[in-house]
């Protein structure tokens, strides 16, 4: 297994793919994903022997107060090896992001768990998620 965290053009239709196999991912096509991919601080992968994305992970941050970790995806049939807490071990210990305060994310509520080992909680002191669609 190799880290990455320079994506080929390749690498970013290794990454649409990871996102065709979760449900909240399905909807992306390749233009968006490489403007989001592109559009992000920090990206980190993790290749196989054979070459090929098999987890991904994402950053949108200040890097100083917040860091907003996105899209922690593992391929379907490597998940259960241990990837997924490697995504995020390289997310919290990326040198980019090493003074930042708060890490953040958005999961449900079956992924608490994993989450809550890496020192997530939802205990934020009553601040609430607000959003609204751009229209």
């Amino acid at each position: 297994m190799e880290v990455i965290d320079q994506f080929s053009s390749e690498h970013v239709k290794q990454v649409h793919m990871l996102y065709q196999q979760v449900w909240w991912g399905k909807t992306r096509t390749l233009a968006e994903t490489k403007a989001c991919v592109s559009g992000s601080q920090v990206c980190v992968g993790i290749v196989n022997d054979q070459g090929e994305l098999v987890g991904f992970a994402r950053v949108l941050s200040d890097f100083i107060y917040k860091a907003v970790i996105f899209d922690v995806i593992v391929a379907p049939d490597e998940r259960g090896k241990g990837l997924g807490i490697k995504l995020m071990e390289l997310i919290k210990h990326h040198p980019k992001l090493n003074k930042v305060r708060h890490f953040e994310l958005y999961c449900l509520p079956d992924m608490e768990p994993f989450y809550e080992q890496f020192g997530f909680t939802a205990e934020v002191g009553g601040i609430r998620l607000l959003r609204c669609e751009n229209t």
